[in-house]
């Protein structure tokens, strides 16, 4: 029997991984992940952005959470963190659920760094459209960087990382759990503890295991990626908070992402047993909606139409239903109640993962080629 399984590859699951054999003395963990890589799939495709509050106004937790963790962040990863560029917010004069005003007092609530942008970064921008542009400190990350590091840790603390392989039910067993996957050679693996880490597909498993508590809603998004002209390459821009779109770079290719409130999410959906998102998405037509996103980005920020379209990356994004109305993106930590040492956990940003880990340390973990009780010390 593993002391811990994984399901997932992503960021959130190949870190959990490797905290519970470096911080918590597990001796045997398998991370399972059904795509042929790891960090692929929401890891890669999503915004690279590492949050230092500014994005969640209406959610004072959310945003204090990220000030506090993007320093440790910062300090974890700093060769896959991309902070030599300039960011700036813009604040909408029109149609905004934040003023100018409300945004620097928010700013000065939480302690992020912020400072009204120079004359020549505000000509950027149609003041008959923009109330205000700030400076702040808001960074990027580089994912295939952090799946190095995952590959290298995963490696040296001899993780069993099965990759192109699906975990297809989970049920009770003894102390711990059996699951079944789609791996021929390796169809069933036996636990003390499930870890699923799946994002979209946390409640995607046949057998004892019911899905969380917590509703989820999917959405098949869009995230443009643009080349910049030069002068913009070390170039950053939000505009919130009713107009909403973020041109932001991309370390991993190179270029910029281009998001829009509107036009990023092309479709949604509640989530529901039986019914994967990712079946969805590979059925999706993936239709480019780029050029309404230039169309309505350039009336605020007219340098966008200078932009050199590249490609879309197309991802399923899952949210807690909760949390639909506002700002926040807490995290999803839950233990079946009816089977101790299953836990679902979901994050909507990055810098979450801290507030994961702290979470796991109150847990107590036993290993099953050990008979005393290991105490977690934190990441």
């Amino acid at each position: 029997m593993q002391d811990a399984v994984v399901i997932g590859g992503g960021f959130y699951g190949t870190a959990i991984a490797i905290y519970l054999k470096r911080h918590r003395g597990l001796k045997t963990v398998t991370l399972v992940e059904r795509e042929p890589g790891l960090l692929v799939r929401a890891s890669y495709n999503n915004q690279a952005r590492v949050h230092n509050g500014y994005h969640y106004p209406r959610s004072f937790t959310t945003a204090f959470r990220s000030r506090v963790n993007l320093p440790r962040f910062v300090r974890d990863f700093p060769d896959a963190v991309k902070r030599d560029f300039t960011k700036v917010y813009a604040i909408a004069r029109r149609n905004s659920k934040v003023t100018a005003r409300q945004f620097e007092r928010f700013c000065r609530e939480i302690g992020a760094t912020l400072e009204p942008a120079p004359q020549q970064l505000r000509d950027l921008f149609e003041p008959r459209l923009i109330e205000e542009v700030f400076l702040v400190e808001e960074y990027a990350f580089d994912s295939t960087k952090l799946a190095d590091w995952a590959k290298r840790e995963l490696t040296e603390l001899d993780v069993d990382v099965r990759l192109n392989t699906r975990v297809e039910s989970i049920r009770r067993q003894g102390d711990g759990f059996e699951l079944e996957c789609d791996d021929v050679n390796n169809p069933v693996l036996d636990a003390r503890y499930v870890f699923n880490c799946t994002y979209s597909g946390l409640n995607q498993f046949a057998g004892d295991f019911r899905g969380t508590r917590t509703r989820l809603k999917h959405e098949i998004t869009e995230m443009a990626l643009v080349e910049t002209v030069p002068e913009l390459r070390e170039f950053g821009v939000t505009v919130m908070d009713g107009p909403f779109f973020s041109m932001m770079p991309f370390p991993a290719r190179g270029l910029h992402t281009l998001s829009h409130v509107r036009y990023t999410p092309h479709s949604s959906w509640m989530d529901e047993p039986g019914a994967d998102p990712y079946e969805r998405l590979n059925r999706y037509d993936r239709a480019t909606r780029v050029d309404r996103m230039l169309r309505d980005v350039g009336r605020y920020f007219p340098a966008v139409y200078d932009a050199r379209y590249v490609e879309s990356l197309f991802e399923v994004k899952t949210v807690l239903v909760k949390n639909e109305g506002d700002d926040g993106r807490p995290i999803l930590f839950e233990q079946h109640p009816a089977s101790h040492g299953l836990y679902s956990i979901l994050g909507g940003k990055i810098d979450n993962i801290y507030d994961v880990l702290e979470k796991l340390d109150a847990e107590t973990f036993v290993s099953s080629s050990q008979t005393h009780t290991v105490l977690g010390t934190g990441k």
